[in-house]
């Protein structure tokens, strides 16, 4: 008799020990089978979680048989009674107080030795598991973040209805306008030759919201940059999209501080504490060496500049006379680190540009200090006076940069970093939440010649530094507010250009013609001129958050359907060729060197087949 599957009266999570005795019906995956001794138990598996079955042969000897031809990841629906496993209770599992004692079992699905274990720690390699990723995505582990995932969205669309905003969805196929990131273009076949573009976010929609009296307005949105990827970078990502009207900056973040609150405690069930601590992006700089400091841990940046230039070292002195700088971060404890992990670290800092990485150790002598290895013979005229000013004590390393502001921002940051990870400083469980404000509403770029925008060009800038916009560009501050968690940005954005006069002022200085803001613009531009209040909003990276409070290390992890960083997906071969009568639709031919090499992928039985129509 075949089991009714449809009629389960519970999830593999949700039995204990108050269920003994009561008739039960469950469905799922066979996740272990054990035989012994002729009884057989079998853990069953759905998303909610594990339940042991009984299989005896004595009492119901027709499902014992069935239960015999088992294996992992059948699928199957049971009938039985719950019960209590005495002594053998497994505290390690929510439903370890009980089992269920089977009398019927139906195989609805026999399946295949999957290409690796459904287990959460496997040793199967990323792209095996992103080929099978509907058998990845069952794994315990990866279910958890997608409920984990599920929270989070729930938490932000709740929380944006009760603090009455609207979601309104902003078109996928758009007009490029190629601002940093590349597009990703479509092909128009009824308008052959033009092309639409798949939004890298909504930002110029959800201005025009505000222009049209919408006032508040949140979106959980797909966004697309063809870009190089990174662990925390994917060619299609969600975003939570926000913005309001009648509001300057503190609105804002408060708004956004009541939000991130939530997604902690329905995601997590972590509370944390608000307001969120503010630094400007110049203390940021000077302290952390980037705008996007981990604050979990000390190393901060200290300019020894009017000491050093009393040394006669090299280094030092040409960084200085160069007009640049120098810096270093105090290591308390770093006595401890050896010969062979400062190598290391100075071949590393190598890569990213450095000439080295001084070093030297502050040791005791005579009741005082004095340094000792590495750049100590250069300090001795300083050692005294630098190790009071740091603060440097027997048994503290010191880590020196010189170069200009930036160059030795970026190699103490790089420092700073790796010796937290090697000397085990960041401590586990702490969540610093952080507003970095006071961006440059713009930078000089050297190699063009000309000024860029530092976030996007509809920026407004403070009220105060209006001013400096013709007379001094590099100085004028924006309304712009990053929210950092521990080291990584989560979110960015803006109080918005809202005046026509001050837009057009702010494109002059990027160096954007009137002639191509109108091509780039001009629906943005043409809405100024009819009343627009002053406004601002904020873009959440989804995945980044999902990504931090999973703990994962990759947003692979967490987006169902990822691409590698070559941009394919394993699984459906995207991208892939397309046949010849679809591009003459389009009005588009292959370059023949493509075509080539295309053909040659085909008949080597490479992947990205072509891919035929589905009536051929």
């Amino acid at each position: 008799m075949a089991v009714a599957y449809n009629k389960r009266t519970h999830r593999n999570g949700a039995l204990r020990s108050e269920h003994v005795g009561q008739d039960v019906l469950l469905t799922g995956w066979v996740n272990t089978y054990r035989d012994h001794g002729g009884m057989v138990f079998i853990d069953l598996r759905d998303a909610d979680g594990v339940t042991q079955l009984k299989f005896n042969p004595q009492t119901d000897p027709q499902a014992h048989e069935t239960a015999r031809a088992l294996r992992n990841e059948d699928v199957i629906a049971v009938s039985g009674t719950v019960a209590p496993r005495g002594e053998n209770v497994n505290p390690k599992l929510p439903t370890g107080e009980i089992e269920v004692n089977i009398h019927e079992v139906d195989l609805l699905a026999k399946a295949d030795t999957p290409p690796f274990e459904i287990q959460d720690h496997v040793e199967a390699s990323e792209e095996l598991r992103l080929k099978h990723r509907y058998l990845d995505l069952r794994r315990p582990r990866m279910q958890k973040i997608f409920q984990l995932r599920h929270r989070i969205s729930k938490a932000i669309r709740d929380y944006f209805d009760q603090n009455g905003f609207i979601e309104i969805e902003t078109p996928f196929m758009t007009k490029s306008t190629p601002e940093g990131a590349r597009d990703y273009l479509v092909p128009s076949r009824v308008q052959q030759g033009s092309f639409y573009a798949l939004p890298q976010s909504p930002q110029i929609f959800k201005q025009l919201l505000m222009i049209a009296g919408f006032d508040r307005y949140a979106q959980i949105v797909r966004c697309f940059r063809d870009e190089d990827l990174r662990a925390d970078r994917q060619p299609e990502f969600t975003q939570l999209d926000m913005e309001m009207s009648f509001v300057q900056a503190e609105d804002v973040m408060d708004t956004v501080e009541g939000c991130v609150v939530k997604i902690f405690k329905d995601g997590i069930g972590v509370d944390v504490k608000r307001p969120f601590l503010r630094m400007t992006e110049e203390e940021a700089m000077n302290r952390f060496g980037i705008d996007r400091p981990d604050t979990r841990f000390g190393l901060e940046l200290q300019d020894i500049t009017d000491l050093a230039d009393q040394t006669e070292f090299k280094v030092f002195k040409d960084a200085i006379a160069a007009g640049g700088m120098v810096k270093c971060i105090v290591v308390p404890g770093g006595e401890s680190l050896t010969r062979k992990i400062t190598d290391g670290l100075a071949e590393e800092i190598k890569g990213i540009g450095a000439g080295g990485l001084p070093v030297t150790k502050v040791t005791a002598k005579d009741g005082g200090v004095e340094l000792a290895t590495g750049v100590a013979k250069f300090l001795q005229p300083v050692q005294g006076p630098l190790c009071e000013k740091l603060g440097a004590g027997p048994g503290d390393a010191i880590f020196f940069a010189a170069g200009s502001f930036a160059e030795v921002c970026k190699y103490l940051h790089f420092t700073r970093s790796r010796l937290a990870e090697i000397m085990e400083l960041i401590p586990e469980g702490l969540w610093n939440l952080l507003w970095v404000v006071d961006f440059p509403l713009m930078a000089w770029d050297e190699e063009e010649g000309r000024f860029f925008s530092t976030h996007h060009p509809f920026t407004a800038p403070r009220d105060e530094d209006l001013p400096l916009l013709d007379s001094d560009p590099g100085k004028v501050r924006a309304k712009a507010y990053d929210l950092v968690l521990n080291g990584m940005e989560m979110a960015g954005g803006s109080i918005r250009i809202h005046r026509q006069d001050v837009q057009h002022t702010v494109f002059e200085k990027l160096g954007i013609s009137e002639e191509e803001a109108q091509a780039k613009f001009e629906h943005l531009l043409e809405a100024l001129r009819y009343g627009a209040p002053p406004h601002g909003g904020i873009a959440f990276g989804l995945d980044r958050w999902v990504m931090s409070l999973a703990d994962v290390p990759s947003i692979r992890d967490v987006i169902a359907y990822p691409k590698t960083q070559r941009a394919v997906c394993p699984l459906t071969e995207a991208p892939a060729p397309v046949v010849d009568e679809q591009l003459r639709e389009l009005g588009l031919d292959l370059r023949p060197e493509i075509k080539a090499k295309l053909e040659r992928k085909q008949a080597t039985g490479g992947s990205n087949p072509v891919h035929r129509a589905h009536d051929e």
